[in-house]
């Protein structure tokens, strides 16, 4: 980790030069700031392999690791596609479109539903079988919807001002992605403080963010509590976006000390600025009984260890808790097919701070916890007491590798998603993702019971059949909690990022994320067909890094000519 900085002159002077460069990024008319979104994506395709170097020497691999393809991923792939989801949105304003193409965007059961993924072409073919659909909040019609989006550009600018944004230490791409949304979204120049775990990467962003720092619109600083502390109550800062946990929204919001509670209880906060926030919680996987193949159970096995052993498992919707039918005889093939995947993954070591406590409270608490791999830190706990409402997998983001099993009654797909829905609504803490694997088969027979889960499911992403981390990814898709929380029980937080159409937040309820079932060419008998082969991003995938870095370059400036290396390297996989 950057050692900390303690300058506190150097953080009031950077506060200074934004407050400068403020009115002139309001000012700034569409055409150039299109202009400055296509000269940002050379520079990230030029940062690309530093950048991935960086996050891999400091998670304790090599570049050339299977394990990289997370940080292609996670790193310069995220921060492409959501610059050029920004930019293709800018590109219909600018040529007289609404953002939203009225097809889109249509009114169902009492409120609308928006069409975000594919939005392109390449998409279609990059992802092919991928869809995202956002549903708003009940009330919204389709004309209010469209005519809300993307408003900053269309009659009612921002008003000028600084945001701080209070990076986050897992995922590389957040801080970046929050910058943009900050500028383009929101309207407002960007403090971004580093987090001390991967203010590595510093560097590699002011290299990203190059013409907009020289122009005083953006600025990078190191630091810790102290220095958060110090610029969420500057006067100078206007606005705050946090990624982080529920412990530092309510350290800035009600203060550490021995009053917090009582100003929490009389809703008096220390800071009553504009806050939004991202802050995690406990995600579900749920699997749906169904008519599985043994390809099947070894494809979503797959799928499950790579939601949970994707970086180490420090993400904010790594599957925590994997809920499965209790009388459905696919449960334990499931299980020994997970077992053998955690087994046969090359080891790694855990990067971020207090990984070691965390899972030696699961340990403390699950002495039947499996230990799988080399390094005996992949833990399975293979039947989760669901009526110990204190058990550390059921209360706590673990923010690691353990992953707790919940078997939950239903002799019937209506049944169990019944009670599935009911347990992770009632029993989780947080509202941020969910993800929810059926068989196309199954589907097609219960439909109803599918729809009624998705719709009761009180989360701000939902991937079917796709863990609900690739929400993160798109760029065009909002990434944020469910609403309903309040600064003084913020849960998962408030708000959403990324949002390429700039769908307005309060009409926005969550996101709908579908992936075909099985890939190609075996979706073809699933019930799923589409082109995609065994997704990259999967951490059994044998080319995963080559690929995610085609895919980057791809993103970066795309063409034909770069699509054949791009399949020829995931077909590998």
């Amino acid at each position: 980790m950057t050692p900390l900085i303690l300058d506190i002159e150097a953080l009031d002077r950077a506060v200074a030069e934004l407050r400068e460069g403020a009115g002139t990024w309001a000012a700034t008319p569409l055409p150039e700031r299109i202009g400055l979104l296509e000269r940002l994506l050379p520079r990230i395709a030029d940062a690309a392999e530093d950048m991935v170097a960086a996050c891999a020497r400091a998670k304790g691999y090599a570049p050339d690791s299977p394990w990289a393809a997370e940080d292609w991923a996670g790193a310069p792939w995220a921060l492409a596609r959501t610059a050029s989801a920004y930019l293709q949105v800018l590109r219909r304003i600018a040529a007289g479109k609404e953002p939203l193409d009225v097809r889109a965007v249509r009114e169902r059961d009492g409120r609308t539903v928006v069409d975000v993924f594919p939005a392109t072409g390449w998409d279609g073919l990059l992802l092919n079988g991928f869809t995202a659909q956002v549903r708003t909040r009940p009330g919204t019609t389709a004309a209010g919807v469209r005519s809300r989006a993307a408003a900053a550009y269309r009659g009612r600018p921002a008003d000028p001002g600084v945001a701080l944004v209070l990076g986050a230490g897992n995922v590389a791409a957040i801080t970046a992605l929050d910058v943009l949304h900050k500028l383009y979204v929101d309207g407002q120049v960007v403090l971004a403080k580093m987090n001390p775990v991967n203010a590595y990467l510093r560097p590699h962003f002011e290299r990203v963010f190059g013409e907009f720092v020289q122009r005083g619109w953006v600025r990078f600083v190191d630091g810790g509590a102290p220095e958060g502390a110090h610029l969420a109550a500057h006067a100078g800062v206007d606005s705050i976006h946090v990624t982080g946990s529920e412990r530092t929204h309510d350290a800035i919001v009600w203060g550490t000390d021995e009053k917090a509670g009582e100003r929490r209880r009389a809703d008096t906060p220390l800071n009553t600025k504009p806050f939004s926030s991202e802050l995690g919680g406990v995600s579900p996987c749920v699997v749906v009984p169904g008519p599985w193949s043994a390809a099947d159970f070894r494809f979503q096995a797959e799928h499950i260890v790579t939601s949970k052993m994707n970086n180490s498992g420090h993400n904010c919707v790594a599957s925590q808790i994997l809920v499965l039918p209790r009388a459905w005889d696919g449960t334990e093939r499931l299980l020994a097919e997970i077992r053998r995947i955690l087994r046969e993954l090359p080891a790694r070591t855990d990067y971020y701070p207090g990984a070691d406590r965390r899972l030696a409270a699961v340990r403390a608490a699950h002495p039947e916890a499996e230990a799988h791999g080399g390094d005996d830190r992949r833990l399975l706990v293979p039947d989760v007491p669901v009526a110990d409402g204190r058990d550390v997998l059921l209360t706590d983001e673990v923010f690691g590798s353990a992953l707790g099993v919940v078997r939950l009654p239903g002799a019937t797909p209506d049944a169990f998603l019944r009670e599935a829905v009911a347990f992770a609504d009632e029993r989780l803490p947080g509202t941020l993702g969910a993800t929810l694997l059926v068989h196309p088969k199954t589907e097609k027979e219960h439909r109803a019971a599918v729809e009624a889960a998705v719709a009761g499911l009180r989360y701000g992403t939902i991937g079917v059949n796709c863990w609900s981390a690739i929400g993160f990814l798109l760029g065009h898709t909002p990434w944020g909690a469910h609403p309903g929380h309040t600064r003084r029980a913020i849960g998962s937080g408030i708000g959403f990022v990324h949002n390429a159409f700039m769908l307005a937040d309060d009409d926005i309820e969550k996101t709908v994320l579908r992936a075909p079932f099985a890939p190609a060419p075996r979706g073809l008998f699933t019930g799923s067909p589409s082109l995609s082969p065994r997704p990259p991003h999967f951490v059994t995938h044998r080319t995963g890094v080559t690929t995610l870095k085609r895919v980057t370059l791809f993103t970066a400036a795309p063409s034909l000519a770069k699509l054949p290396g791009v399949l020829a390297s995931a077909l590998r996989g």
